[in-house]
């Protein structure tokens, strides 16, 4: 299953996320540069459980080479589509969480994460001497936290038959649970000998779990109050997905449409999918300046049809659109 989007659009810019997925880059295209280094620079960057229980091993190491590794192992990757995998997840799951705890408090909350995964991994592998790196198990607490905050979002998830790509919308508690579980599976199976660090992945879900769960015990941060309308988005997405309801005793529709109040100000225009029934339909709307929250746009023809009793042509409904202002405040 790949995922696509999810159907909740942050009110603010996950700066904090975009910075994580820059210095991820970077650190990847110097590895990319490295050629016979990059070996023993992910032995020393990387988490390595053997130098902190296995004297030969560690005496090749300084006591800041050992210590940074806890953190600097989540900025490696052992390859493209190791980078590409870890920051699209990191893309979708982490502006959400972000806009929740606050850029400062998400930075930190990703970092122990990351610091919890590696634990786990460590507890259960004391001797191993193979390198742990990627940001999987810091992305998998962001999704743990994801998992707990918004359990009805909806996944656009990719699920590949054969050649053929079929797309459909999961829950966010069904697409995270079933992640979980796979890895669970795979960590207690024959795959937690493929290299790969199953048990950092299931400690940093569940570390993301606890963590914002225990989240409203630890004070925000004024920086984050400081910061919150300076990164407000500007815009609403461009397209969106409105799901109508019926208008009752009529061949009506209504539906809500997102802007912010820099477009209820200036007026703009979006595209709306519209699905109803076995269709979906899409279409632009215009938003006149001046709106205000609660205003009702009316698309004439655009809501359900019936066939007339004296014609064979249709009678249309109209949809109502009710303009939904976000960002007016926090």
């Amino acid at each position: 299953m790949i995922p696509i989007r999810d159907t909740i659009t942050s009110r603010t810019i996950p700066v904090v996320t975009y910075m994580l997925i820059g210095v991820n880059l970077l650190v990847y295209l110097s590895q990319v540069t490295m050629g016979s280094e990059l070996e023993p620079f992910i032995y020393v960057y990387g988490f390595v459980p053997a130098k902190f229980t296995v004297p030969e091993i560690s005496a090749y190491f300084s006591f800041s080479d050992i210590i940074i590794s806890i953190f600097s192992y989540m900025f490696l990757h052992g390859g493209f589509w190791h980078f590409i995998g870890n920051m699209w997840f990191l893309y979708i799951f982490g502006d959400n969480v972000e806009e929740h705890l606050g850029s400062v408090r998400f930075a930190m909350f990703y970092i122990l994460s990351g610091m919890a995964s590696a634990m786990l991994h460590f507890l259960l592998n004391p001797v191993s001497a193979i390198p742990t790196i990627g940001a999987s198990g810091a992305i998998a607490g962001v999704m743990g936290a994801y998992f707990v905050l918004y359990p009805r979002s909806r996944i656009l998830t990719l699920i590949p038959i054969i050649i053929i790509p079929w797309f459909i919308e999961i829950p966010a508690f069904i697409f995270l649970g079933f992640w979980f579980i796979m890895q669970f599976y795979n960590a207690t199976g024959d795959s937690g000998a493929s290299g790969i660090a199953w048990w950092a992945h299931v400690g940093g879900f569940i570390a993301g779990i606890v963590m914002v769960k225990l989240e409203r015990r630890i004070p925000s941060a004024g920086a984050d109050e400081r910061l919150r309308p300076i990164i407000a988005r500007k815009k609403s997405p461009k397209l969106q997905i409105i799901n109508p309801r019926p208008v009752a005793d009529t061949l009506d529709l209504s539906g809500n449409i997102e802007i912010t109040p820099l477009e209820a100000i200036s007026g703009t225009r979006k595209l709306v999918n519209i699905p109803w029934g076995f269709y979906k339909r899409l279409y632009r709307v215009n938003v006149p300046s001046g709106v205000e929250n609660g205003t009702r746009l009316r698309l004439a023809g655009m809501g359900r049809g019936q066939t007339g009793q004296m014609s064979s042509s249709p009678i249309r409904g109209d949809l109502y659109l009710t303009v939904d202002i976000k960002n007016r405040s926090f």
